[in-house]
């Protein structure tokens, strides 16, 4: 694909994983991107998408925007995470069929995923059981675009493309305490602790189950390789194929930043899923794709970033 000739649109491509996308698209030669706004064009509402489909007239549509949140975000929206997210890829998907789009690439989520899916996670497996409860209505929601975009293919012959991206973290993440994913959340924790001398911190569950973590900016690489090279109707996992207990990431966490008290493990707070790990080969087989960066030195990366960051985000998540 020669991304200088396309128009391309990115949903979400001001939000975390969309800025780095927008990057590695603009690096790529891609000089025609469209990133639409939601006070301009609300995905939700078919009239906004009609209007952005007849404005821009794009070759290709990345959909990245989502509602998404931790566990307790999840469990407190459960409506909303389904309903929003649902409405908007169903409506982004068929107009873009309507508007004769070249190709679709649609981002689901690890969440996808039954609840007890056989460790490493693979596609094929990924209708053998219902999602973990907690945050189920937002992983079937995105769920919904593999039916649609399988479907499409059938019925219209429409190139869109469902890819798996496994839990991501990096620079310019969501620090929110109420709404943020658990790397993140543990950063701010125990940079916070560290800076009042606190001699604790509480984190939820028991610290016993198992995530894969992604580097945003080789998640943006995946998912470019991936439009760029795969044409095929099958899901797609994006991840590293290498998993660790919440108990261990908290512990590398405290270590990175110098946090030297205790953590306690609220038990009365869910887990979420027990493991989480996916099998990456059809990535590396189907498009080339292979993580470069190993959780060490994401870590460190994003834990820098957020030092740097950190006054102007607590400014605005206290406002």
């Amino acid at each position: 694909m020669k991304w200088s000739d396309k128009r391309v649109v990115v949903t979400g491509g001001a939000g975390f994983l969309g800025s780095f996308v927008v990057e590695k698209l603009r690096e790529r030669g891609g000089r025609d991107l469209v990133v639409p706004r939601s006070k301009e064009f609300d995905l939700r509402d078919c009239d906004a998408i009609v209007r952005l489909y007849k404005k821009v007239r794009p070759h290709i549509v990345i959909h990245l925007a989502a509602v998404v949140g931790g566990i307790g975000a999840n469990r407190a929206n459960p409506g909303r995470f389904f309903y929003d997210n649902a409405i908007m890829g169903i409506q982004l998907m068929e107009y873009g069929r309507q508007f004769n789009v070249e190709k679709f690439v649609a981002v689901g989520t690890i969440c996808a995923y039954p609840k007890f899916t056989p460790v490493p996670f693979k596609e094929a497996d990924l209708w053998n059981g219902y999602p973990e409860e907690t945050n189920a209505p937002y992983g079937l929601a995105k769920k919904m675009m593999l039916v649609q975009a399988q479907a499409y293919r059938a019925q219209f012959g429409f190139n869109a493309i469902y890819l798996l991206p496994v839990n991501l973290y990096g620079p310019g993440d969501n620090f929110d305490m109420e709404t943020s994913h658990v790397i993140p959340a543990l950063i701010r924790k125990c940079v916070e602790a560290k800076e009042s001398r606190s001699k604790e911190i509480i984190l939820w569950g028991d610290g016993s189950p198992t995530r894969e973590f992604l580097y945003v900016e080789d998640a943006a690489e995946g998912l470019l390789l991936a439009a760029e090279r795969y044409d095929g109707g099958q899901p797609v996992n994006l991840g590293t194929g290498k998993e660790i207990t919440i108990r261990e990431l908290a512990q590398m966490i405290a270590a990175e930043v110098g946090f030297t008290g205790g953590i306690v493990w609220d038990k009365a707070k869910p887990n979420g899923q027990p493991r989480r790990c996916l099998d990456v080969s059809q990535a590396r087989q189907l498009f080339g794709f292979e993580a470069a960066h190993d959780l060490g030195e994401g870590i460190r990366k994003t834990v820098a970033w957020f030092r740097s960051h950190s006054q102007s985000l607590r400014e605005v998540s206290f406002q």
